[in-house]
Formats: C-alpha cells, sequence, structure tokens
C-alpha cells in the first residue's frame, strides 16, 4: 500500500493529567500512525473539495460508528519501556521487525509517545513479538536476537537494540543477517559473539512464540497490534484493541463522555 508522506503532528501540551485523558491522548496520537496508514497517495480528495462544480453536493446522514473492540493480554515477562511505579496506563503492543508499518510507528510516532507520555512516567509500553509467516525467517531471528541482547543488558540494552533493528533493516522479510545482528549488539555495548551463540541456539524461539499465541488469544493477526489500558499490578491488561482509525474516534467520544 502506498505511504502518505504527511508528517505526523499532534498538539498535546493543554491535556490534564487524569486517566481519561492521558487514554484519549495515545490514542490519538496512535490514531495518527494508523490514519496515514489507511490514506493512500493517489491525490483523491474526500468531501465536498473533490465534488466537480457543475455537481450538486448531496449531504451525507451520519452513520453509527462501530463500537470500540476491547481485549485482554498481558505484560508477560516482556520488555518494558517506561517506569511501572508511576504510570497508569501500558500500551502493548505486538510487533514484527520486518513489517514496514511497524518500521514506520516505531520511527515516526513511539518517539511522540515516549516523549509526551512514557518519559513522563505517565505510561508504559510493552513490547510483544508477532513475526508474521511471509517475513519469516527474518523477523523471528530478529526477534530472538533482541530476546539476547536482553539477557545480557536488561530492558534498556532491548530497547536500544530494537531501534537499531528497525534502523538497519530494509523490512518485508529481507532482514539482517547474523553478522549484521551481531554487530549491532556490539554497536550498543554488548558481546556479539554471545549474542550470535545465544541466536544460533534460538534459545528464545519458544518465548517468541508465546507471545504470537498471546496475540492470537487477543484478536491480533496483523502487525502493529496494541492493546491500550490501565495498568494493573497483577500484569494483566484489559483494553481498548487498537486496530485501525475509526476504532479511535468512538474510544475518544467513551472517554471523554
Amino acid at each position: 500500500m502506498p505511504e502518505d508522506k504527511e508528517t505526523i503532528s499532534f498538539d498535546l501540551k493543554n491535556l490534564s493529567t487524569s486517566l481519561s485523558i492521558l487514554l484519549v491522548g495515545i490514542m490519538v496520537s496512535l490514531a495518527l500512525f494508523f490514519g496515514l496508514r489507511s490514506s493512500g497517495s493517489s491525490g483523491e480528495v474526500s468531501g465536498t473539495a473533490g465534488a466537480p462544480p457543475s455537481q450538486p453536493i448531496i449531504p451525507q446522514a451520519p452513520q453509527e460508528q462501530p463500537s470500540p473492540q476491547t481485549a485482554k493480554t498481558s505484560i508477560d515477562d516482556d520488555p518494558i519501556l517506561g517506569d511501572e511505579e508511576t504510570a497508569t496506563v501500558a500500551i502493548i503492543e505486538f510487533s514484527d521487525y520486518e513489517c514496514p508499518f511497524c518500521k514506520r510507528f516505531a520511527d515516526e510516532t513511539l518517539p511522540r509517545i515516549k516523549k509526551n507520555y512514557i518519559d513522563t512516567g505517565k505510561a508504559v509500553l510493552v513490547f510483544r513479538d508477532l513475526p508474521l509467516p511471509f517475513h519469516n525467517p527474518a523477523a523471528e531471528r530478529e526477534a530472538i536476537a533482541a530476546e539476547c541482547a536482553r539477557e545480557q543488558g536488561g530492558d534498556s540494552n532491548y530497547f536500544e537494540y530494537h531501534d537499531e533493528v528497525f534502523e538497519t533493516t530494509t523490512g518485508n522479510g529481507q532482514g539482517i543477517d547474523i553478522d549484521g545482528l551481531a554487530e549491532i549488539a556490539e554497536e550498543i555495548g554488548l558481546d556479539g559473539n554471545k549474542l550470535k551463540i545465544c541466536l544460533e541456539e534460538e534459545n528464545f524461539k519458544d518465548e517468541v512464540k508465546k507471545d504470537a499465541e498471546d496475540a492470537a488469544k487477543a484478536g491480533i493477526s496483523g502487525t502493529p497490534g496494541f492493546v491500550v489500558g490501565k495498568l494493573a499490578a497483577d500484569g494483566v491488561i484489559e483494553g481498548i484493541l487498537v486496530v485501525g482509525a475509526h476504532v479511535f474516534q468512538n474510544a475518544i467520544e467513551q472517554q471523554l463522555n
């Protein structure tokens, strides 16, 4: 699908710190991402601007929007970006390192969510793996490599590695070979040889598989997929299943009312 190059922008300065407004802000950020994902680059204009002057404009009755879908999943034992002690919201992301839209989210949208919500202690992001079959073996290999990096350096190094993999890969299953994945480890101060051994032994293959199974249970079959909800002490997250821009209109209205 062609990608719209329009810059994502949003104004969050006037949001209150209440949980309801926080959720709205996060969902707006994700909605912008999915809205750009859904739009084409054919130059078509919606609404009255695209109608020829010679044709009358016929008002359209507003259509009822579907209610937002909800889902339940968990943090599991996956890497967490942010402070669990202060956060009230959890964003569970199921992602594929070879998915172009996941790369776009990581490059363009995540930095804004991180700045406004994660770095301010309001939310955490949990990264869970969902390598799609048609992106394998590259997607699974990169998911395992990232877990190997986490084994050496914890969550902080995991997300450094996460960022570098998305920056380096061309996506769509082209992938990064084992030597390249070891080099990324060394670039962030980890032991590249140790990562290669971990990767070759597929130490975290079952962990990646479990993430994919949990995604299916939550109703997520494509990437990136999100469950956004209140952060619970037991790690179980019940919230809104984000599958496209249309979900957010109802989700925002729900939070405002």
